[in-house]
């Protein structure tokens, strides 16, 4: 029920400078009361007339939720007084406050406003320092009226207050011109915010602005579905319905665009589009087709950088394979035929593409690699894109392996926006090394690929290695099966189980499933486990059993390195609701534990989190004993999970410990790319692997309930996989191999250069 309520504010608790949440306490009636909210500014002192509504919070008892809100300023000499000692005024402190206000009393707020050279008339106060003041206040007095301008516009105060911070003055301007600049400008605004914000400001629809921005949003939501391109009639098909406008003006948009160079439109007489994988036929005449000019010249230039790479020299397959032999006879090793071909091709090509499942000897093939070239006296670097599978990787090999974005000495920026040129290794500075392998390519999008082959110098050898039947990469693109599908490049897929493999449950289910055949749920078998459940709670209830007391000494792990998969973030047995539910029951809270509430998010020390966002201004540091840092770096990136080590609210940071040890000192401002990773996503699961894995599996939509979605989760397991709710949706995912087949056409871009 909403509520009004008014006073004065006393405190400020926790002011978030990047989006305005705020936490303060108000006086009211004698009585002191805390209110959160989001505001532009807000100062001790200040009057404030509010709506909201209350809420109560675990930890922190009773606060006032404010939704909507108006300030009064200060009307008295005391409460001036404390507005002013709060630093609301740029160069106004609390000795100056007091002077200003034991001069002009009651009357101060309108002398700086409207007669701010007087202020030179007290001590300390020199011309130039009053006309500082009275620009301080107009540029107040300035933000105060856009902030009521963009609440006439139905724009949020967090978001004004971004689009503010964006704009200034200009906002008017923008606002009454072309709103959906915003969509493009503004982290936070898409096409659909912008496009109410212009309809309120009388922006007509059919405005070129808008067609144009329009298009833009439909590639932008395609991309986010990892396409790098939509065929242009279902482009205009998804515009028209969204803008209500006919293709004639939307094909005058979509040129005007093209003209720019912000999309290329391309025309091939055929070419694999968006479907599903298994049906019939998805190679259909598509005469025109529309990308994000970005992503078409990732594409392009990685098909023409990865041809460079590929063109022979050096050793001949027969000489490889003879020193390969003579190496298996030295060490007791015994490749099998498989493994030998793609040990020979890696010595003998420039670029090698290595496939397979679980337990296929993909290791034991890297490892051959790697001695097989070291002992040919080449650098050999390793690489994965997360720190677990790098991590993963380095244990495997023995030989130290880095995430892709430290191999190529990713740097920190200002804006925080990712681009090529923030890599220091690249074209112009590339890699030192002879061999380059990197693992996990199924999750290695297009811009991530071209960043990693523009870096990579002509004569070395790349080798990706990869399971192709695994969830394609968040990011777009469809890189390791596009290069697959090119033909243009050796591969070796390897098929063959070996015996140590076969008497994992988890690896022979993983392959039967792969296979779309049927798995054994008897709970006969010692890592693989099915919990007939139906109902949502006992569900939960049997998880954090599992989680807490049954599992960590079964697979002797930490109770932290237990990872919960499902498929949908909402819905009963979703992320969100599960996050909540866990934290409670498997990090209560404790005084013993600081904690802090961000918004609807509390985190507290000990919590287990996931960075969801790539953030590359991070700094972290490796430290070694005493805490002496003895490695350091930059950038935390999407995937990647930690645990909450400290709290400190008056350094308004968060200490995490992120994978490979990684300190880093987390600032409040950026805690909205944080979440609660006790479960996670199956997507978001993608490069790790955990001692158990649990899998609450009830129901859901056709769409996530697929093959490789299940094929994925139990692969990610190491020693157990625990499987609970329903044996009919665990079938009913084994037999969908329904799978969106991504608009992409790196294999088209090789092709294209070949026949050159």
């Amino acid at each position: 029920m909403e509520e009004r309520i008014t006073g004065i504010i006393e405190h400020i608790i926790y002011r978030n400078e990047e989006n305005g949440y705020t936490v303060f306490s108000l006086v009211r009636e004698g009585e002191e009361l805390t209110c959160v909210g989001f505001f532009a500014d807000v100062r001790e002192g200040s009057g404030i007339e509010a709506t909201g509504r209350y809420t109560e919070h675990l930890a922190y008892g009773t606060q006032f939720k404010i939704e909507h809100c108006e300030f009064r300023q200060p009307d008295s000499a005391e409460t001036i007084e404390t507005y002013l000692a709060s630093g609301a005024v740029k160069g106004i402190k609390k000795v100056l406050a007091a002077r200003i206000v034991k001069k002009f009393g009651d009357d101060t707020l309108r002398i700086m406003e409207e007669e701010p050279e007087r202020l030179a008339e007290i001590k300390g106060i020199s011309a130039a320092k009053a006309r500082e003041i009275g620009a301080a206040m107009a540029e107040q007095a300035g933000m105060r009226k856009a902030m009521m301008f963009l609440k006439g516009l139905g724009i949020s105060l967090k978001m004004s207050i971004r689009i503010y911070h964006s704009y200034g003055e200009e906002i008017y301007t923008i606002i009454r011109e072309n709103p959906y600049r915003m969509a493009e400008d503004i982290d936070g605004i898409g096409f659909l915010t912008a496009d109410r914000i212009a309809a309120r400001a009388g922006i007509g629809a059919d405005s070129p602005y808008r067609l144009r921005s329009g298009l833009l949003y439909v590639l932008s939501s395609a991309a986010a579905d990892g396409n790098v391109y939509l065929p242009e009639d279902e482009l205009m098909n998804r515009a028209a319905e969204i803008l209500g406008a006919s293709f004639e003006r939307l094909s005058g948009a979509l040129q005007d665009l093209a003209i720019d160079r912000k999309v290329i439109i391309k025309q091939y007489p055929s070419v694999h589009y968006g479907g599903h994988e298994g049906d019939a036929d998805r190679s259909s005449p598509c005469p025109r087709i529309v990308y994000f000019a970005r992503f078409y010249y990732l594409e392009l230039n990685s098909a023409r950088k990865l041809l460079d790479l590929s063109r022979p020299g050096g050793i001949s397959e027969e000489a490889a394979r003879e020193k390969i032999r003579l190496l298996e006879e030295k060490s007791g090793t015994t490749l099998e035929e498989e493994q030998l071909k793609a040990v020979t091709l890696a010595a003998a090509c420039g670029v090698l593409i290595l496939t397979g499942g679980p337990g296929t000897g993909k290791t034991t093939t890297i490892n051959e690699m790697i001695r097989y070239f070291l002992r040919e006296d080449c650098s050999v670097r390793l690489a994965a894109p997360t720190g677990r599978a790098a991590k993963r990787m380095t244990e495997a090999t023995g030989y130290e392996a880095s995430t892709i974005h430290r191999l190529l000495e990713i740097s920190s920026v200002g804006d925080g926006e990712m681009t090529e040129g923030h890599f220091e290794r690249n074209e112009e500075n590339p890699l030192e090394a002879d061999v380059v392998i990197i693992d996990e390519m199924s999750m290695v999008d297009i811009s991530l690929f071209h960043a990693l082959v523009m870096a990579v110098p002509v004569g070395a050898k790349l080798i990706l290695v990869g399971d192709v039947d695994q969830l394609p990469s968040v990011g777009p693109g469809s890189v390791l099966r596009d290069l697959l599908r090119s033909e243009a490049f050796p591969s070796v897929c390897l098929t063959r189980i070996f015996r140590q493999a076969a008497s994992s449950d988890i690896v022979v289910n993983a392959h039967h499933i792969n296979a779309g055949e049927q798995i054994l749920l008897d709970n006969r078998s010692r890592d693989f486990f099915f919990l007939k459940r139906d109902d949502t709670n006992l569900i939960i209830s049997n998880i954090i059993e599992l989680v807490r007391d049954k599992l960590p000494p079964y697979v002797k792990a930490k109770p932290f390195d237990i990872q919960v998969l499902v498929p949908m973030r909402k819905g009963p047995l979703g992320v969100e609701r599960l996050n909540s539910i866990l934290q409670e029951y498997l990090n209560p809270p404790s005084p013993k534990k600081e904690e802090k509430l961000f918004g609807d998010k509390t985190f507290r020390v000990g919590d287990k989190v996931m960075q969801v966002k790539n953030n590359y201004e991070l700094i972290w540091e490796i430290r070694g004993r005493r805490g002496i840092p003895r490695d350091e770096g930059a950038g935390i990136f999407n995937g990647d999970m930690g645990i909450i080590r400290d709290i400190d609210d008056f350094a308004k940071s968060i200490e995490i410990e992120f994978d490979e040890g990684r300190m880093v000192d987390y600032p409040y401002s950026s805690v909205d790319d944080l979440e609660l990773a006790y479960a996670v996503t199956i997507h978001k699961s993608q490069g790790s692997e955990y001692p158990a894995v649990i899998l609450p599996i009830l129901r859901g939509p056709r769409m996530l309930m697929t093959r490789n979605l299940l094929y994925t989760a139990v692969t990610r397991a190491k020693s157990c996989v625990v499987v609970l709710g329903s044996e009919d949706s665990v079938r009913g995912m084994i037999r969908n191999e329904t799978e969106l087949r991504r608009c992409t056409s790196l294999d088209v871009r090789v092709r294209e250069l070949l026949e050159c």
